[in-house]
């Protein structure tokens, strides 16, 4: 049996019968005493305090009483059947032969019968490094298969936003439509090991759940699903704001604060690369891979005259967590530049692609700032 060991300091020396009596009354394999010159040990691996306090009348209280103060200075226990647990309550429950528990599972079945191979090429020369005016759609269609390392985007979210260069009120279908034959143009220059990063917020109020009908194509394209970011924006103006049905089950109307980073892999979960190329740091590391994220919205859109950009600092998580240096990132929905400013600061190869040539002038002003 594993203990925990508490030495109580005692301005005197207890008898050694009340300890014995005090140990008659506990299951030991919980708790005991042991008289020590310079007061007691108390080895503790669980304890019931109200059952301990009501020894008091019957044994030496000024022990139970100290053993109780020590034991409620503890403060980190489980609870279990009214007792609080001072011994492996944290310890994770260990899975047996997980291993062949994995394989019999299959992991990430979905993508079996992929065809996705294991030989990468060099992007060329002429889209390195670029900020191109265009349909991505089209765009992307010269460059060639499995060239890309990461794709990070936020596509217009179709919320009737005020762009001067397209609609953003489509319907529906003809936006997804649209919007995933660009991500499989995305899917087909992305290397073998590479990711595709989306950043997408549901339209609550046509009640359309964007994230889960993006993440459902790349499944359908037996992409592997890596993970799912929240990015926190503390809009607390939007948390305290009444929607819906004013305090009434009829149709209440939920609101978000934070939007979501779907994450996805080709061909395999991990990307190869050269470890002198890594970029994160310790700190950085175990702070960003609690998926949630907690970073303001951008507060310079009117500097830019985009409606709708992320900021600088989600997009400095995306590429140190997801790529290398040198690697090359592709935004096919560059906007304003964010991700390609960001990726020529890190040390990152780009490719920025819009329809707006008034944005594309913008990301090439931000690019050359250094």
């Amino acid at each position: 049996m594993a203990y925990k060991l508490i030495n109580i300091p005692l301005e005197f020396e207890p008898a050694l019968e009340d300890v014995q009596r005090i140990n008659q009354q506990l299951k030991r394999e919980e708790l005991y005493l042991e008289p020590d010159n310079q007061g007691l040990k108390l080895y503790l691996n669980k304890a019931d305090l109200k059952a301990l306090q009501s020894l008091r009348s019957k044994l030496p209280s000024s022990l139970i009483d100290e053993m109780v103060t020590a034991i409620e200075k503890i403060g980190s226990y489980g609870v279990k059947g009214g007792k609080r647990i001072f011994v492996g309550y944290n310890k994770e429950r260990k899975v047996q032969n997980r291993k062949s528990k994995e394989k019999a599972r299959v992991k990430h079945f979905y993508t079996i019968g992929h065809k996705y191979r294991d030989k990468n090429t060099a992007c060329p020369d002429e889209f390195q490094n670029q900020i191109i005016t265009g349909d991505s759609e089209e765009v992307l269609k010269k460059l060639p298969d499995y060239c890309v390392d990461l794709v990070f985007t936020s596509p217009p979210y179709n919320f009737g936003l005020e762009y001067e260069t397209h609609p953003d009120d489509s319907f529906w279908k003809d936006y997804f439509d649209k919007l995933f034959r660009i991500f499989d143009q995305c899917i087909r220059v992305l290397k073998y090991g590479g990711r595709i990063v989306v950043n997408i917020q549901p339209l609550f109020s046509d009640y359309i759940p964007s994230h889960h009908l993006i993440s459902n194509h790349f499944l359908n394209r037996k992409m592997i699903w890596k993970g799912e970011i929240l990015w926190e924006k503390n809009n607390y103006n939007c948390k305290y704001t009444a929607w819906g049905s004013w305090k009434s089950p009829s149709n209440p109307y939920l609101k978000y604060t934070w939007e979501f980073l779907e994450v996805f892999c080709k061909g395999e979960l991990k990307k190869q690369g050269e470890r002198d190329k890594i970029d994160i740091g310790v700190d950085e590391f175990k702070k960003w891979v609690v998926a949630k994220w907690a970073i303001a919205p951008e507060s310079g859109m009117k500097k830019y005259g985009h409606p709708a950009m992320f900021p600088e600092e989600l997009v400095k998580r995306v590429l140190k967590l997801f790529s290398y240096q040198d690697d090359l990132v592709l935004d096919p929905f560059n906007g304003a530049g964010t991700t390609t400013a960001v990726a020529q600061r890190l040390g990152r190869r780009f490719i920025g692609i819009d329809v707006s040539e008034e944005y594309c002038k913008i990301a090439l002003q931000r690019v050359g700032e250094k």
